[in-house]
């Protein structure tokens, strides 16, 4: 009989080994997927403060050209209308800029919405096995 006891808790205990090396495998999935989703969100930002900073300094550097157009609309011909299409340009691109960087703020996704939708199958799956 000592046997059979034997062989019944070397069974356990496979068993109790093989559940945490599969919890060991799931946790270190997810903390991959969790650091990938980090790295996401970390570029999501830079990309954000560039095309910020270039907005506001096409911004103004418009202000300065219209500041300058206004003074030279007083003048003679010809440096009008080069002065105002360079204001035009930057305050164009400034307007392109912010734009954009309004519309990544707006449809960027969700912060770790991969890792949460992978936790989320798995307590589905922890729930349905039970």
């Amino acid at each position: 009989m000592t046997e059979e006891s034997h062989a019944a808790s070397g069974g356990l205990f496979d068993s109790l080994k093989t559940l945490s090396v599969s919890l060991v495998g799931i946790v270190h999935t997810r903390l991959e997927l969790l650091s990938t989703d980090i790295a996401e969100e970390r570029e999501h930002l830079i990309t954000l403060l560039v095309l910020v900073l270039l907005a506001l300094f096409c911004l103004g550097v418009g202000v300065v050209l219209l500041a300058m157009l206004i003074v030279v609309a007083f003048w003679e011909s010809h440096r009008l209308l080069a002065l105002g299409g360079v204001t035009g340009f930057f305050l164009l691109a400034a307007a392109g800029m912010a734009w954009l960087a309004v519309h990544k703020t707006r449809t960027r996704p969700r912060l770790f919405a991969a890792s949460l939708a992978e936790l989320s199958k798995d307590r589905q799956h922890l729930t349905s096995g039970s």
